[in-house]
């Protein structure tokens, strides 16, 4: 990650905006497939993630609404800016059809959303020593893209 990069971003965005502060979130890119995530994100199709509740670590950024996020691609170059404008904890089995829609992947279904995280969220509790079930945590986040 190329720190200089990602606060001459930073930087220029506060300029265009003609503003000396917002509040920066989290530099971040998306587990998956990166660049193409990042790609959905820049073009406006990805409005919505999730996340595991559960493997947040104590210290760990978790996203707030009015947070400004930098996305990165693949490369870890900064692609564009995001603002959280909703943030919920809601079980695995009741993230909603819309919610799905709104994250932008493969055929936009509900069915698709469930397979694609079922798989991404097994990898990661194994990982963390603990065990996937269909009640798990997720933190749905809404955002749009601003810069």
């Amino acid at each position: 990650m190329d720190k200089e990069k990602i606060q001459d971003y930073w930087f220029n965005f506060l300029r265009d905006k003609n503003s000396l502060y917002y509040p920066l979130g989290d530099i971040t890119s998306f587990g998956g497939d990166p660049q193409l995530l990042a790609k959905l994100v820049y073009d406006g199709t990805k409005t919505a993630t999730s996340s595991s509740y559960d493997l947040y670590k104590p210290n760990e950024y978790m996203p707030q609404v009015g947070d400004y996020n930098i996305i990165l691609d693949g490369n870890e170059d900064p692609i564009c800016i995001t603002k959280t404008l909703v943030t919920e904890v809601i079980p695995f089995d009741q993230v909603s059809a819309e919610h799905a829609y709104h994250e932008g992947e493969g055929d936009r279904t509900l069915e698709y959303w469930r397979q694609i995280h079922e798989d991404f969220f097994k990898k990661e509790y194994q990982e963390a020593g603990k065990e996937f079930n269909n009640q798990i945590p997720c933190l749905c986040e809404v955002f749009e893209r601003i810069y």
